[in-house]
């Protein structure tokens, strides 16, 4: 993964989220936590659908998954997803094709004025609106 530069702010998607909990893969858990240390921008989407996946997943209690996502969310800047956001992901359909979700991740992103958003599912090395890039920080 390439050394971020202190200034950018950035946001991850929930694949990366996932990651942090993948005993399986120590690499990419390790590159996925790492993550955290910059104060990462995370949509309420995104936490959403961690939520879910590590539910199935990890097949944890409720109250566990609660008490993790509760830890690794006080190291992050959660971005509601509002109307706005909505209009701005329908927007980014028609541009850029993402899928349905994806769109409402990305434009969460971009309201949070996101330099960099990392995903290992969206389009790696796509710059978005001339404003953000999508990295797989895997690569």
């Amino acid at each position: 993964m390439k050394q971020m530069s202190m200034n950018k702010t950035i946001a991850l998607d929930t694949n990366i989220l996932v990651y942090c909990h993948s005993n399986d893969e120590p690499d990419k858990q390790e590159k996925a936590t790492s993550l955290f240390t910059f104060n990462p921008v995370v949509s309420t989407q995104v936490l959403s659908e961690y939520l879910n996946v590590v539910k199935r997943k990890l097949k944890l209690p409720k109250n566990e998954i609660m008490d993790v996502c509760l830890q690794n969310m006080e190291m992050c800047v959660l971005q509601p997803v509002s109307l706005a956001t909505l209009k701005h992901a329908r927007k980014l359909l028609d541009r850029y094709d993402f899928q349905l979700f994806d769109s409402i991740v990305v434009a969460s992103a971009l309201e949070a004025n996101c330099h960099i958003l990392y995903s290992e599912d969206l389009h790696n090395g796509l710059v978005v609106e001339n404003r953000m890039k999508i990295i797989n920080p895997f690569n």
